[in-house]
Parts: structure tokens; sequence; C-alpha cells
């Protein structure tokens, strides 16, 4: 048995021999043998205190000083003054708090949980004809894998056969399954909501995308927010003012009973549990939509950001190019000219080759079998398509071929930053196919938004050339432009725009790794495994869309509003109990009573952080 699973055995015998221990000796009391009452209700607060002082005994050894100082006063100073019934409350109530503690955190982590319940630990394996379940750690890449309905996806693969229709909702908070045709990336810790289907391996089980997030989220549920750090100083003073309160209203007066119900009145759930119940039940929260924050040292410090440094490719822009127009010559369609290079085009590697060939599948255009291929790198392709001479590149490439370098259709300008691809079919130019990684729908929306909710300053940071951050900007209300930076020079414009307040960076390749660990709030596009920007970040978006920023912004400052109510309102309610009771406005018993009121409502509040 653990050590845990002990304590918490311990504190379900106390809870109940306390409950009991109450309901006793009520039942005596009513039946008129109120003598016997005092010493049931001190023979169930004993165990528990002596629980107690043990507790606070190892804390001190470690350097904790907690607020079960008070609760351990509280008890003594009851029993030693006769109020037994007072102080069989407390121990309810402090054995009693364990179970709504315990409560609370399973309800503010329960979409990590869930996350970490998902890993798989074996899967089954092609072999020699035959299946084999295997260990995770044993799965090579290549290997030919089988997923059967409801298994959740080992490894990052592709599938190899077959349709595979597959729930990303606990990674990404999609709630639509996506269908994936053979030759698709098939995305780890995905469930399979379908048919059984053959995946093939493609990365180490702990090299894949569903282990870097386990191993985020386990860092996330491990650390502690300044906050919570700033709630345990604060613990100290509240310690100080209730023995100092206690104190000073027994001795202004000579009633002990006073001091006897301000300690049993002081509660320290605000601080001690208000503050990370709150900020883990955003962490949850944020989890359930697929973004997952790295402890509450980050959703913290996502609440109080008030600058924006935006990487541009990949980020702000999808990070592909697309064809966004094509120009063509008389007497041809642009679905013949995008027939026709993307047919010629699938006999290249290249990058734009490949972007060409998918744009032509994706309109259902049939392609033809190209022949006679010949390829000059990194310029353009020829070749025969349906017994026409076809050639696909760059203008000059093109222009120079045909020997037509003056043709208009060739001579055309095109937006910064996009390439032009020229197609020519038996010497002459046919059309020109213009690419261009397009801005993320929805940006300018989300830029004003952004604002509304309290950045002050949003800067773009890019590598490319300054016509082409300048055109894509254009519309999304910046406040600066910086271009042509290199990782090293993307750092010193984060450290630079400190000076206007907490700055986050959002960013999606290796050269914004450095960026996103020197900024005060780092953001990464997508978690790919152990992705150097994954892992330098504070916060991780687990599907690629940007439009999560603003959710992520707003479920941290609700997280922490509503955590600085619980402590303001619960603090504030807890010392005017104090001070009623120094005056002798409450009893004992009613001061445990209503600590106890004050302790459950500020606990369920901080709840409400779970909520949209």
């Amino acid at each position: 048995m653990t050590a845990q699973r002990a304590r918490s055995l311990i504190r379900q015998l106390l809870a109940g021999l306390v409950a009991l221990g109450l309901a006793a000796g009520l039942a005596v009391k009513l039946v008129g043998l109120g003598a016997w009452s005092g010493t049931i209700f001190t023979a169930v607060v004993v165990p528990v205190l002596v629980v107690l002082v043990v507790e606070i005994v190892t804390s001190l050894r470690r350097g904790d000083v907690g607020l079960d100082i008070v609760a351990a006063l509280s008890m003594t100073a009851a029993l030693t003054f006769g109020e037994s019934l007072a102080a069989a409350i407390v121990a309810l109530m402090y054995a009693g708090g364990q179970f709504l503690e315990a409560y609370a955190e399973r309800q503010a982590r329960r979409e990590m949980t869930e996350l970490l319940s998902r890993v798989p630990r074996t899967a089954l394996r092609h072999r020699d004809g035959q299946l084999e379940e295997v260990a995770l750690d044993l799965i090579l890449p290549g290997d030919l894998l089988l997923i059967r309905q409801g298994d959740v996806v080992p490894v990052d693969g592709a599938v190899a056969s077959g349709v595979a229709v597959l729930d990303q909702s606990s990674l990404t908070g999609e709630s639509l399954p996506v269908k994936l045709v053979a030759g698709q990336s098939a995305l780890s810790g995905s469930a399979n909501a379908g048919d059984a289907f053959d995946l093939k391996a493609e990365r180490l089980a702990a090299d894949s995308t569903f282990a870097g997030v386990v191993r985020l989220v386990e860092a996330a549920q491990h650390s502690r927010a300044p906050m919570a750090r700033m709630a345990d100083r604060f613990a100290l003073v509240f310690l100080a003012v209730t023995v100092a309160l206690a104190t000073a209203a027994w001795w202004l007066t000579g009633d002990p009973i006073r001091a006897v119900a301000v300690l049993v009145v002081a509660t320290p759930c605000p601080l001690i549990l208000a503050v990370p119940v709150a900020l883990v039940s955003g962490l949850s929260r944020a989890a359930k939509l697929g973004i997952l924050i790295k402890g509450g040292r980050a959703i913290e410090m996502l609440a109080r950001v008030k600058v924006l440094v935006i990487d541009k490719t990949g980020t702000l822009t999808i990070g592909q190019a697309k064809i966004v127009a094509t120009r063509t010559a008389d007497g041809t369609s642009a679905d013949e000219v995008l027939r026709l290079a993307a047919s010629l085009d699938q006999g290249s590697k290249h990058i734009v080759a490949q972007t060409i060939v998918d744009a032509a599948r994706v309109r259902g255009l049939t392609l033809a079998v190209p022949t006679d291929l010949v390829e000059t790198p990194g310029e353009g392709i020829t070749g025969k398509i349906d017994g026409r001479e076809v050639t696909v590149g760059g203008l000059r490439y093109v222009a120079g071929l045909i020997g037509d370098r003056a043709d208009p259709l060739l001579d055309h300008e095109r937006p910064p930053g996009a390439l032009a691809a020229a197609v020519a079919a038996d010497g002459k130019p046919i059309g020109v196919l213009i690419l261009a990684d397009e801005l993320r729908a929805g940006t300018e929306k989300l830029m004003r938004s952004l604002r509304a909710e309290g950045i002050e300053r949003i800067v773009l940071a890019t590598g490319d050339r300054h016509e082409v951050a300048k055109f894509i900007s254009v519309g999304l209300g910046l406040d600066a432009v910086r271009s042509e930076l290199t990782p090293d020079q993307k750092v010193l414009l984060v450290l630079s725009e400190r000076k206007n307040g907490p700055v986050m960076m959002i960013g999606d390749g290796v050269n914004d790794a450095p960026a996103l660990a020197a900024a005060d709030i780092g953001m990464a596009m997508g978690a790919r495994g152990t992705a150097a920007s994954a892992e330098a970040a504070d916060v991780v978006l687990l599907v690629d869309h940007l439009d999560r920023v603003l959710p992520a912004v707003r479920i941290a400052r609700r997280s922490r509003r509503i955590a600085l109510e619980s402590v303001v309102a619960g603090i504030g309610l807890s010392l005017i109990a104090m001070v009623a009771a120094a005056f002798g406005l409450i009893a004992p018993v009613q001061g445990a009573l209503l600590q106890e009121v004050i302790d459950v409502a500020v606990i369920f509040n901080a709840l409400r952080a779970l909520r949209g």
C-alpha cells in the first residue's frame, strides 16, 4: 500500500469515527445523559488531534509552516475550556475537509486525468503472417500495426490500408471524428471510432505526439503557481493575526471562550485550497479545448500578458503554400492548366510540385501518367502528357526554354512572398499558377478580440523579407512589424518588449524555440512529439488552430480572477467572523459551523473555473 493510499485510509477512518462520535454524543444529550456527551466528543477528537500534530511536526521538519496549526490550536483550546462539541465539529471539518479537498482536486484535474488514463500499454503488430501483442517500447518505425475499433493509436504513423475514422476530441477538443485514407498521417492518442485499419509506425512510442503530450501534462500537474506560493506567505500572516486576535480577546476580556471562538472560526481554506483549485480547474478546462498549459505558473502568467509577439510562417499563416490564383492564356481553362501541371509534377519530389499535385487531386481532376521526364533541380521539369510536350517551372526557366521572354503571361507581377509556377504546352505558355502561404482564417477578428481581452501591443516577428511581412500584415492592426530576424534577434525582440509588460511569444518552428523560452509565456502551435518549440513553450496548442489563443487567454484570466475572488471573499468573511467572535457575538459552536460554510462556499466558487 502506498503512503498516499495509507493517509487516505486513515482520514476516512477518522472522518467516520468523528461522525459516529458526534451522532452518539448528540443522541446521548437528547435522552438526558448530557454528562456523557462531553466524554464521547473528547474521545473522538483526541485521535484526530494526535494525527494532526504528527502531520504538523512532519511539515515543520520540512520547513513548511501551515495553517493546520490553527485547527490544532482551536481543538486543543476547545477541549481545555470545556467546549467539546465545538472541538468535535472542528475535528469533523478537518477530517471531512480532506474529502472535500480531494473531491475538488479530482474535479479540477478530470480532463488531464482522463487524458493520462488513455495511454496505451501494448499494441498488435503484424509479424510473419501473425498478430503479436507487444509493449509500446518495442515498436519500431516501419512496423505494421492493427488498430482495432476502440483502440487508441499508440504511435505516430500513416494509415497503411483501409479508411481510418479517428476521434481526436481528447487531444484537440474537436468534437467531430476525422476520416483518413491510406497514406495520411494519424495522430497518436486518437481513438479509432470506425472499423479496424492497419497503421505503419513512423516514430518510436517515446517520440510520438501522445507521449510528448503525456510528459507535458505530468509536468503541469506537479508545478505550483506564484499565486499559490504567495498564498503560503499570506497564510503565515493569517496565522499570526489569528493567534494575536485570540490572545487579545482573552487578555482584554478575561474570557477564554472568546479566544476559543476566534480560533475555531478562523478558516485557512480560501488561502490553501481556493488558489490551487481555481488554477487547476483552469488547466483542466483548457485541456478539454486542446490547449495544454504547463502548470499553475504558466496559467497565472498567461492571465497577466500585455504584449504579444507572434511568428508569421506556420503561426500567423498556414505554413504551407496553396494555389491562390491561376492566370491562363486564351482558350485554356484553369482546370486544364492545373491538370497538365499536376500530371507532370507527379514525377517530381519538389515541395511546390507536390503542392500542385495535391491541389489537383482535391479538385477531383484525373491525372495522366507523365513520360520522357527531364528535371532541372530547383528550376523546373519537362515531359510528355497525353502526347503533348509540357513544361512546368519558374517564370524565367520556362521563358528560357520556349524562347519567349516577352510573353505578357510570363511577365506579370505577383504578390510579395508568392511563388509563380509557369506552365507551357507544345512550346507556348498556357498559364501561371500563383502559390502563397495564406493568412489563417479569422486572424483579423482574433487580433481585435485579443486587444479587447487586454493585450495592449501586438508585434509580428519573422525571418521573411520586409515586403513579405508588410504584405501579410495589412489590415491586422499590428503595432510593429519586425522582419528578416534570426533566432537570436527574435530573443532580443522579446526581451526588449518586456518594458511594455509581460510578453507572450507564439511560434511553431525550431527557430522559434529560443524566443519561446525567453518570453514570459511561450505558446507553441502543435505538439508533434518532442519538437523543440513544444518543449520550450509554456502553452501548447494541440490542434493547429490559431483561434485557440483567445480561449486560452480568457480561461487563464477567468481562473486567476476566480482565485482572487475566493481568497478575498473567504478571508474577508473569516476576519469579520473572527472580530465578531472576539466581541462575544459568536459562540465556539456557531463559529465552527460558520467556518465550514465559508470553506465549502469558497471551494465550490473556485470550481467555477471549470465552466466556460
